[in-house]
């Protein structure tokens, strides 16, 4: 587990911090979780599923097809696509709830990003927070604002019955493999909703996400062709350890093949 500290003068008043350049923190996390705001930039280069979360849902960047393996990261730190999750956006910063149910924000003190001698600084000469640091925590804040409102519109989702698991299926070395937990929107029960479900979807901002999250099923091959680019980069003929990522300029027809 991570070392978080909450971000004080007693920590951190000569401390300094550095931005990451490398996205090897996120190489572990087969999805990350989406708000609703991202969620249009994200369905146009990412397939995008659902979690069950705490008797909810929440939207999510699938990234892996395996437990622990995220495939938009190269060996290297490299993010392998034109989007990245707001989740990431702000590490090694992250905010948490005190038990009086306030926000205060923390960073990862064991990043490798904290410094007594490079980086911005945590606190002015006036002991006030950085402007950097003040930008970060402002991010933050709108990102978990808008992560209540990504609660009500899952919740308007689950309610009428629009999420069903989504059944992937890899071929691998080992034969066939279900890649278990995520869910899609049930596409026909959607089209066969009652006016007035369906308008209350459309209130409730929940169309368009459901809208999002179909179309960007179509990315799922391209998913796939990753995981077989990041073995072949693992394999003793390839040394360079390089991968083959010609393929994401392919804008031809997409086939899922096996893997639905």
């Amino acid at each position: 587990m991570p070392e978080i500290q909450v971000v004080s003068q007693e920590h951190h008043a000569n401390k300094r911090w550095q931005r990451y350049a490398s996205y090897s923190f996120a190489a572990g996390d087969a999805v990350a979780q989406l708000v609703v705001q991202e969620l249009s930039k994200a369905c146009m280069v990412l397939p995008v599923g659902f979690i069950a979360v705490e008797g909810g849902f929440a939207p999510v960047a699938v990234q892996g097809l395996a437990p622990g393996q995220n495939l938009l990261v190269a060996q290297d730190g490299r993010w392998l696509a034109d989007y990245i999750p707001a989740t990431y956006r702000s590490y090694p910063f992250l905010l948490a709830n005190t038990e009086d149910g306030q926000q205060v924000l923390c960073v990862v003190a064991d990043s490798g990003l904290l410094s007594d001698t490079e980086g911005e600084l945590f606190f002015a000469e006036d002991n006030e927070p950085s402007q950097p640091v003040k930008d970060v925590f402002n991010f933050l804040t709108q990102v978990s604002a808008n992560r209540l409102v990504t609660q009500r519109v899952c919740a308007a989702l689950q309610e009428h019955g629009l999420l069903q698991p989504w059944p992937i299926k890899l071929q691998t070395d080992q034969g066939e493999q279900a890649v278990e937990g995520l869910y899609r929107i049930d596409e026909a029960a959607l089209n066969q909703l009652p006016a007035d479900a369906f308008d209350a979807l459309r209130q409730s901002g929940a169309l368009p996400v459901a809208y999002c999250q179909l179309l960007s099923m179509q990315h799922l091959q391209k998913l796939g062709q990753l995981m077989h680019a990041h073995s072949a980069s693992a394999a003793p003929q390839t040394p360079d350890g390089e991968l083959d990522l010609e393929f994401l300029n392919d804008s031809g027809t997409i086939n899922f093949g096996k893997l639905y």
